[in-house]
């Protein structure tokens, strides 16, 4: 082949490669641009009709007020933000551990099933400002508690969607593994558990997002002041002292905080669902 010839070829690689990023980018902003628009959309309408009405800042503040509010307070507002990120990773990372470990373990066995989900089921209906204050009595005040109060709030769909995908696996793959005299483990990881994972990721989906609001309520409950106090304590403090725009910031960071988990989620579905699940395949 010629030299004229592999650089015509490289080229068309090249602007093959520079047209699918340019299609791609596009998508995105696509998909990006309708929410963009509606979310800019509602904050000049509330900056707008609060303005025109005169309502006073401690009763509903504009976003300009709520935005100077977070400029004032960042120092304390960010000091916040990242004591209830260490809490709701910890107790998020401990919800993943747990109830897959525990979901392989009545999967495993369906007496074992039988004997203890109804009571993982009486957990999750127990409201958790109710155990709170005996997680308080038991761990005492602080970061164990919170974490903990994260953890039990975020186990439940953790466990349930894993469970439900390790039994959903095809009877007849499970009968061919059995066939070639594979061992109940072997089923187990190298079957099972690669088929539950699209559920995994879901039930993961689900404990994110939950294991902040745990945080926050932990943090109601069992946060310390000063600096170590996160989101939950601060929002108490900036309550009993109407500073309603600070309260909107740190509501709206704990908001963002819990897309921020879920899309960090998202990715890592992405991640390993791409290339054969058709939930996250790409749609021609």
């Amino acid at each position: 082949m010629s030299r004229e010839a592999v650089n015509r070829s490289g080229q068309v690689v090249v602007n093959r490669s520079a047209v699918a990023a340019v299609k791609k980018s596009s998508e995105m902003m696509k998909k990006a641009l309708p929410p963009v628009v509606a979310l800019i959309s509602f904050i000049v309408l509330w900056q707008v009709v609060v303005t025109l009405l005169g309502t006073p800042h401690y009763i509903l503040p504009k976003p300009t007020d709520i935005f100077d509010a977070a400029v004032k307070n960042w120092s304390n507002l960010s000091a916040a933000l990242m004591t209830t990120i260490v809490s709701a990773v910890s107790g998020f990372l401990l919800s993943v551990v747990g109830g897959i470990g525990v979901a392989v373990l009545m999967a495993s066995s369906k007496l074992v099933e039988r004997s203890f989900y109804p009571y993982a089921i009486i957990l999750q209906t127990i409201p958790v400002v109710a155990i709170a204050p005996i997680i308080v009595i038991w761990f005492g005040s602080g970061m164990n508690a919170i974490v903990i109060i994260a953890f039990t709030i975020g186990f439940f769909p953790m466990l349930s969607n894993t469970l439900i995908g390790l039994n959903a696996t095809d009877h007849n793959m499970k009968n061919l593994f059995y066939l070639y005299n594979a061992s109940k483990w072997q089923v187990m990881w190298k079957l099972r558990f690669p088929a539950a994972l699209p559920y995994i990721i879901a039930g993961a989906k689900i404990s994110c997002t939950l294991a902040v609001v745990g945080a926050i309520v932990g943090e109601y409950i069992a946060g310390v002041g000063g600096g170590a106090g996160g989101l939950g304590y601060a929002i108490t403090v900036a309550a009993s002292r109407l500073q309603t725009p600070y309260l909107f910031a740190l509501g709206l960071s704990a908001a963002v905080l819990g897309i921020a988990f879920f899309l960090m989620v998202s990715y890592i579905s992405r991640m390993f669902l791409a290339s054969w699940h058709e939930s996250e395949m790409e749609q021609e």
